[in-house]
């Protein structure tokens, strides 16, 4: 299954400019480096939509913790754990 999964921005790893920037990303303690070209806006601290290794969108904590607790329930994070992102 395709999913985004939301985690908390907690440093910018790389940045070329004001939009091609990454960032490590904790989803529940897992943390994994992400591409937050497609979204400018986010910053340290914000929540973000992740799909295949580039966040899609910022979310609010409440949606965000919602939405990350579901897919705990259904499993999906154990993939999260064994996939790497080339740096």
């Amino acid at each position: 299954m395709c999913l985004a999964i939301p985690g908390k921005v907690t440093t910018i790893t790389k940045q070329l400019d004001d939009t091609f920037r990454f960032a490590n990303v904790s989803f529940g303690g897992i943390v994994k480096e992400v591409n937050l070209s497609m979204v400018p806006e986010a910053r340290i601290g914000d929540y973000v939509l992740v799909h295949v290794g580039v966040a899609i969108s910022v979310v609010d904590e409440e949606e965000a913790r919602k939405t990350f607790e579901y897919i705990q329930k259904i499993g999906e994070l154990d993939e999260l754990k064994h996939l790497t992102h080339p740096n």
